[in-house]
């Protein structure tokens, strides 16, 4: 009768090992997803290609497409936000020191958005034209753009709420005009 308990025993404890290794599993994270003409705004329910500076996409667990933002600061945002009920498994942004221009920030040259250096405080607009966090993968570009539009370097974690919070503001000043006829 031992040997039997010890046996379903010794097969439950096998079965939980096998059960939690899987659940626990590293995937690699998606790639990131060429930037088509039909790619929409989370946000802004616009097409993205529409407008100018650094995009993101977000990939969540369980979706086969990314979301879309016009702007990385929104997509900073979301990602601070408790809006999204699904885990985030990659995030990318434009990297805008190989973007050909401020207006053709490019469809392929992703990079990973925690991997990035970010100018803040620019005299540069995002994509709706509102305070923007421009992506660099090279320190010497971004360098050269503060040296240009004028800013400050800081990584993704570094990005102040306030800043995110200051984009938000801008942007609803800007839309609510032109949606009530003003």
């Amino acid at each position: 009768m031992t040997r039997h308990w010890t046996s379903l025993l010794t097969g439950a404890v096998l079965a939980l090992l096998l059960a939690s290794c899987n659940g626990h599993e590293a995937s690699a994270p998606p790639a990131p997803t060429t930037m088509t003409a039909e790619a929409v705004g989370h946000n802004c329910q616009m097409y993205v290609l529409d407008h100018p500076g650094p995009k993101a996409q977000v990939h969540l667990k369980g979706m086969d497409a990314p979301l879309w933002f016009a702007e990385v600061v929104d997509a900073v945002a979301y990602l601070r936000g408790a809006e999204h009920d699904a885990d985030v498994t990659a995030v990318y942004v434009s990297d805008m020191g190989k973007a050909k221009s401020w207006q053709e920030p490019g469809v392929d040259n992703w990079m990973k958005a925690d991997a990035a250096v970010y100018v803040i405080e620019s005299r540069k607009r995002g994509g709706m034209e509102t305070p923007e966090a421009v992506p660099f993968s090279d320190r010497k570009a971004a360098d050269a753009f503060v040296a240009e539009t004028g800013g400050q370097i800081v990584v993704l974690k570094d990005i102040p709420d306030g800043y995110i919070k200051q984009q938000a503001q801008v942007g609803m000043d800007t839309a609510m005009p032109a949606a009530h006829g003003g």
